[in-house]
């Protein structure tokens, strides 16, 4: 069938449908072959009943996003979960996220590692200071908002690029050790990197086979950077007398090995291989970030997860941040020592990941989850009320090994809950919202600590122990990915 309008001289598409091919079913229409597409002198695509306006180039039509301007089908066919191994490209893309886990791990404990250095370099007190956790709020809150639609135009191409880029131009404004205002400034651009990069490698290692297993050893690169930077950065400033900034030349080194990895491991990744890989499989329409914001189901998953995250991170920055400080002022340990703990607790986090992350999937994410935070919370509460050094390291390190799985099991949350095309979205909201925690909570204990006291510390851990299981709790009971 065919039919053809003209509308004074403009470009006209024709559409031809055979009858058979033609059905009322959603199912058979989504089964049956594509349309023939003939291009005219108008300025329509019509056929079978169809008009679309059509304002653009031929190369326009190919290359717009359908699915955020059109209804779509409800069903998607079933396409088998890409493995990590399933290629040595897609093997070269995984360790490419690794690396990039690694730089953010030691972004973040970075900090912890540095602050009573800064307080002494820059004359500081404890709420001053703690605005260089409040920093990154900002950062991640943009990558939040412009996460999918960097996703939709450049693809994990433009990710694996602006996020080293992000880091490099951080990382060289903090080695020169400016005025303490651009030094909170340069923190932002770092915050925006490690956002958008959370966001993008969470969401496509989340959607694979095993993502259980393969999110542990992500994450576990992240714990293990964390790990090293603060072992190598205190031991510089306390064995070798170097000034805190010195440490940021190796940053700048480690990121530049980021930017080739990550370009030369996705530049075939582009927006147009995004969006052919991720069509709209709702019947939703407009943009993908408000339908997994405010459209149901969606909406509750994500938003369970961002506060989930939202806590989780504030007590992984919080602790990771603040562990140094509690143990040098209040358990009255060495510098060296003290720096140690972070050390500790973030081993403890890599090793929970690695090491739980087989366990998890066999007992059910939701299951493990809410046992392993009760456990955490017992540790706390040894951290909090047993004046020992010794047994305060001890408890920060297994309480690390516990809160290893979290963020990766929210993300898992998130894959099996939602559809695919929603991933992106809803995991890069998350991840970003969480980030905020990350940026706010660390701040909040600083601004308490400055009037109470270091030791403010345990009770606003706890409190968060408490309220991300109460949201876990909340969930929906997970079953298999949704396509």
């Amino acid at each position: 069938m065919s039919k053809t309008l003209q509308n004074n001289g403009s470009t006209t598409y024709v559409v031809e449908q055979c009858p058979s091919e033609i059905s009322q079913s959603p199912a058979s229409l989504n089964a049956g072959p594509m349309p023939r597409l003939h291009h005219h002198p108008n300025g329509k695509i019509v056929g079978s009943g169809i008009q679309i306006e059509q304002s653009g180039s031929v190369h326009e039509l190919q290359d717009l996003d359908t699915n955020q301007s059109l209804p779509s089908p409800t069903t998607a066919a079933e396409t088998p979960l890409q493995r990590w191994n399933s290629s040595p490209i897609i093997m070269y893309r995984t360790f490419a996220t690794f690396w990039g886990m690694f730089i953010m791990g030691m972004n973040d404990a970075t900090y912890g590692a540095i602050i009573p250095y800064l307080e002494t370099y820059y004359n500081l007190s404890y709420t001053i200071v703690s605005l260089i956790f409040l920093s990154p709020l900002v950062g991640y809150n943009a990558s939040a908002l412009l996460n999918n639609l960097i996703h939709m135009r450049l693809g994990q191409r433009g990710v694996a690029f602006l996020c080293p880029a992000f880091h490099i131009t951080a990382y060289i404004i903090i080695s020169q050790h400016p005025p303490y205002p651009a030094l909170v400034i340069a923190f932002m651009i770092a915050g925006f990197g490690n956002g958008l990069e959370d966001a993008a490698w969470n969401a496509w290692i989340g959607a694979m086979e095993n993502a259980n297993e393969v999110l542990g050893f992500l994450h576990a690169w992240y714990g293990l950077g964390a790990t090293i930077a603060p072992l190598i950065a205190t031991t510089m400033m306390t064995k070798a007398g170097l000034p805190w900034y010195t440490w940021y030349y190796c940053m700048i080194g480690a990121a530049a090995i980021e930017m080739i990895t990550s370009l030369t491991a996705f530049w075939g990744a582009s927006g147009k291989v995004f969006r052919d890989e991720h069509p709209r499989t709702s019947d939703q329409t407009g943009n993908r970030m408000k339908e997994v914001l405010f459209h149901k189901p969606s909406a509750r998953v994500t938003w369970l997860a961002a506060l989930f995250l939202f806590g989780y991170v504030g007590i992984e920055v919080g602790l990771g941040g603040w562990i140094v400080t509690f143990m040098i002022r209040v358990r009255h340990g060495g510098a060296f020592a003290s720096g140690m703990t972070e050390t500790g607790f973030w081993l403890g986090i890599t090793m929970g990941r690695l090491v739980l992350g087989f366990v998890t999937p066999r007992i059910g994410e939701k299951r493990s989850v809410a046992i392993y935070l009760p456990l955490a919370m017992a540790l706390e509460l040894i951290l909090w009320f047993v004046p020992n050094f010794a047994v305060s390291a001890v408890a920060v390190a297994l309480q690390g090994f516990f809160l290893g799985p979290m963020f990766p099991a929210a993300v898992i949350a998130c894959t099996r809950l939602l559809p695919k095309h929603l991933h992106v979205s809803s995991i890069g909201f998350a991840a970003a919202f969480g980030g905020s925690g990350g940026a706010l909570w660390p701040f909040i204990t600083g601004v308490i600590a400055q009037k109470k006291g270091v030791q403010v510390l345990q009770p606003i851990i706890l409190a968060l122990l408490a309220c991300i299981w109460v949201l876990w709790l909340g969930l929906p009971r997970m079953g298999k990915k949704r396509d």
